[in-house]
């Protein structure tokens, strides 16, 4: 058993055991139930066109974990992948889990500042990258991480290695695998960075496998699913909600898209003739304008999930008129807990809640300030534990004792409404984090960079409201003589390895931050100050 992570009380894990949430089904069984089942069915696609069956996945998948295994990665290693939406990420995703080690799942537009943390915390012993992705070469972040991870011993690459190990090297005759204990973690999954850096969130095969395969049931997910990756396929929306995983299992074929782009998605819809994917609402409202302009055949697009921040009532309306499909409203966190609209709900639930969670087992909470429950359908901050919601954070005990109650209760920091039918309104945040069309930004971790600044003596990170992001990063600085422009503060930051959509989307500069009664900056005042100055300006906001 991995050290350093919660696992549920054993009274607990015996009653979802019993109850069947838990089936004691390794995750890298889903690919091999269904290749068994149906060895000649496609199971994915890339946007080159190149396909593979179930039967060629899955034996690509033991090939690359013998040679894993021959290379000395196996029971218990961790191992960072930051891999693009290809093939690459699917066959490495299942080998290693068959290998026995752990897949750190990060997403390509991570940098250095975030890479870093990730192989520390993990304790990665190998990290594996595309050669070039997006202009970025990543084999210069590589020799970035050996140095400052010492522990980081192998360096896997789609593409040229230069000094590395390329993954096509890595296959090699089929070897005995071990049989991974389905009470042990799976898979490590990045928080949002609510505080700091990203958490790492443990997922167990029992728990993770209940997570995909529940939400694929709710989803209608089966051996007619055509499913596109638009998202990142670590991002947990897009691997197993269902997703890339829930295809899987269901026997259908998944599809994967390199940029999100109506350009991309929209031939691959027509090419494939795709029936569901999913999206973050930036994308729902580029695409909601593209079909205006595109003329791709989108008529075989039956289900459009929606979710990593809330879709307004407005754009959630024209989906179904404008793209043919229904619409399914998603909120959830890589921590947990998933709540969907179902595919038979009414109209006015689709269009104005966030879903209904997932699970009967599903234990909800929804408190006050003092942990007391608010009266149903007042707002408050929604509290939960289940049988696919993690009880800590990886090698975070800390945290965990702010981030979870004493009786396991997961604080999610979001702040919501439950209706009569069960269907949640989110309605806000609790959390010191700003949502960029799905992005979670820590406030916290972009300050303490900006405050590197020779230039800052102090800054404050908050959300101003917009309407195709949801959120934007506003940056209120304090200068010591001169403060940055917005443009040479973005470069520092790059420099410092921050990622591109983390960098402040505006600079406010300030002689002091407005303070609380107990001397704290107040972030509710600056949030209302560019909320008015972007008023003021004519900048249409929610």
């Amino acid at each position: 058993m991995l050290d350093g992570w919660v696992p549920w009380p054993e009274p607990l894990a015996e009653k979802y055991r019993a109850e069947g949430y838990w089936e004691g089904r390794p995750l890298d069984r889903l690919l091999r139930e269904s290749a068994e089942r149906a060895p000649r069915r496609t199971a994915l696609v890339d946007a080159g066109g190149n396909r593979w069956t179930y039967a060629e996945l899955d034996l690509r998948a033991d090939r690359m974990a013998a040679g894993l295994r021959r290379l000395g990665i196996g029971d218990g290693d961790r191992v960072v992948v930051q891999l693009p939406n290809t093939d690459a990420f699917v066959v490495l995703f299942f080998a290693l889990l068959r290998a026995g080690a752990i897949p750190v799942l990060t997403l390509p537009a991570h940098r250095e500042s975030e890479i870093v943390h990730v192989a520390e915390v993990s304790g990665a012993m190998a990290y594996a990258i595309p050669d070039l992705h997006d202009g970025f070469d990543h084999r210069v972040l590589a020799r970035a991480l050996r140095k400052a991870v010492p522990g980081v011993e192998h360096v896997l690459v789609a593409g040229d290695a230069a000094e590395f190990t390329a993954l096509a090297d890595l296959d090699a005759a089929p070897v005995p695998l071990p049989e991974a204990d389905p009470g042990d973690v799976a898979v490590l999954l990045l928080s949002g960075g609510t505080t700091g850096k990203p958490k790492l969130i443990p997922r167990t095969h029992d728990d993770y496998v209940y997570n995909v395969r529940a939400s694929a049931e709710v989803c209608g997910f089966d051996g007619d699913t055509v499913y596109l990756v638009v998202l990142p396929t670590a991002h947990n929306f897009a691997l197993a909600c269902p997703g890339l995983l829930g295809t899987l299992m269901a026997g259908g074929t998944v599809v994967l898209s390199p940029t999100p782009s109506p350009e991309d998605a929209f031939a691959l819809i027509e090419r494939e003739r795709v029936t569901a994917t999913a999206v973050v609402p930036p994308i729902a409202l580029l695409w909601l304008d593209a079909v205006e302009w595109e003329e791709a055949d989108l008529s075989s697009l039956s289900l459009l999930q929606v979710g990593g921040s809330k879709l307004g009532a407005e754009p959630a309306a024209r989906v179904e008129p404008a793209l043919g499909c229904t619409l399914q409203q998603v909120f959830g966190m890589a921590e947990g807990l998933l709540n969907y609209t179902w595919l038979d709900d009414p109209p006015e639930l689709v269009i104005g809640t966030q879903g209904r969670p997932l699970s009967p087992a599903d234990e909800l909470r929804v408190v006050d300030e003092d942990d007391d429950d608010v009266p149903p359908g007042e707002r408050g901050e929604l509290l939960t534990r289940g049988p696919y919601t993690l009880r800590g954070y990886y090698r975070a005990p800390e945290h965990n004792s702010r981030a979870f109650t004493t009786d396991g209760y997961y604080r999610t920091g979001d702040l919501v409404r439950v209706l009569p039918s069960g269907h949640l309104v989110v309605e806000g945040r609790a959390k010191d984090q700003i949502n960029r069309g799905g992005d979670k930004i820590s406030a916290e971790e972009l300050e303490n960079h900006i405050l590197a600044h020779p230039g800052v003596h102090d800054a404050a990170v908050v959300g101003m409201p917009d309407e195709t992001m949801g959120e934007r990063t506003c940056a209120y600085l304090v200068p010591r003589e001169q403060a940055p422009a917005q443009q040479e503060l973005a470069a520092f930051l790059t420099e410092r390895g921050v990622a591109a959509y983390k960098l402040p989307d505006r600079v406010e500069v300030v002689e002091a931050f407005p303070r609380t009664s107990v001397g704290k900056i107040d972030k509710k005042a600056l949030g209302r100050l560019i909320a008015d100055r972007l008023r003021a300006e004519g900048i249409g906001g929610n």
